[in-house]
């Protein structure tokens, strides 16, 4: 019942924004665009604020006039950071955290655009990769872990700053290929080709990038850094194909498939092999 409630809500919307836009196809691609980039759970408040992260040191920094927030665990001077996903915030890395802790490095999360404690209405990969770039510029990490767009964000980072500080990178279920995800956005709703063609106008004109060469793993062609990439070939969400560009294009990456974790990868042995992959030397 659920599903077919789905299908209905989407495929609704989808024709109310087909037939806004022969009237005004700007408003009809404004809105599609506010769809696609505007999560709808994943924020907190500080007066509930997950156990999780009672712990941590908060920090907040401003990018374009919006505080976003960060989670520090302090350990020693060598630092990892993490990235969340779409519809989540940094409380996701909870059962992460025991397995990092004992590391003795410090930890640092940055709650993406528009979740957890960060302002804004609007989430994309290179917005998140500004607020990494603001990040990094101060604590200067070796270690980078990012999970779904979080992952995506890393790579869009990395092509753009090359940073030679990050050493090692560890992506769980990140998608590469933007277009992808745009033509699935345009399946849901069954958009018709000129709000797409609008849509796909307007990443060029937001990011500077053709949208066919914004893909995470062309990106990852030329980067030097030791890499730990997992996906699950039953994730539902970013599909195993993702994966499996990112494996075949980083020069320098171990690439582990899973079955059964889903899109979460959320699992005890994964998370020993994490912490051993960041200890080797």
């Amino acid at each position: 019942m659920q599903k077919i409630q789905y299908f209905i809500i989407t495929k609704s919307i989808g024709l109310y924004l087909n037939l806004l836009s022969f009237i005004n196809l700007e408003k009809a691609k404004n809105k599609a665009y506010q769809l696609f980039s505007q999560p709808r759970k994943g924020q907190l408040t500080k007066e509930l604020l997950p156990k999780t992260l009672q712990d941590a040191t908060l920090e907040t920094f401003q990018y374009n006039n919006e505080n976003f927030q960060t989670y520090i665990w302090q350990g020693n001077e060598e630092i990892i950071l993490l990235m969340h996903g779409w519809e989540s915030n940094t409380s996701r890395w909870k059962k992460l955290l025991p397995y990092l802790k004992p590391l003795g490095k410090t930890i640092i999360a940055i709650d993406a655009p528009a979740h957890g404690l960060s302002e804004g209405k609007e989430f994309n990969a290179p917005k998140y990769a500004e607020f990494l770039k603001i990040v990094t510029q101060k604590y200067q990490p070796k270690i980078l872990i990012g999970h779904s767009v979080g992952g995506a964000a890393i790579a869009f980072y990395l092509n753009k700053y090359k940073n030679p500080a990050i050493k090692k990178v560890i992506l769980l279920g990140a998608p590469s290929d933007f277009k992808l995800l745009s033509d699935n956005f345009v399946k849901l709703l069954s958009l018709n080709h000129k709000i797409q063609a609008q849509l796909e106008a307007y990443y060029f004109q937001k990011f500077n990038i053709n949208l066919n060469e914004f893909s995470g793993h062309k990106f990852a062609e030329n980067f030097p850094q030791k890499a730990f990439i997992v996906h699950d070939i039953h994730d539902k969400v970013v599909l195993i194909d993702e994966g499996r560009k990112y494996a075949s294009a980083w020069k320098n990456a171990t690439f582990i498939e899973t079955n059964g974790l889903g899109h979460s990868l959320n699992d005890p042995h994964l998370y020993q092999q994490i912490s051993d992959f960041i200890q080797k030397a």
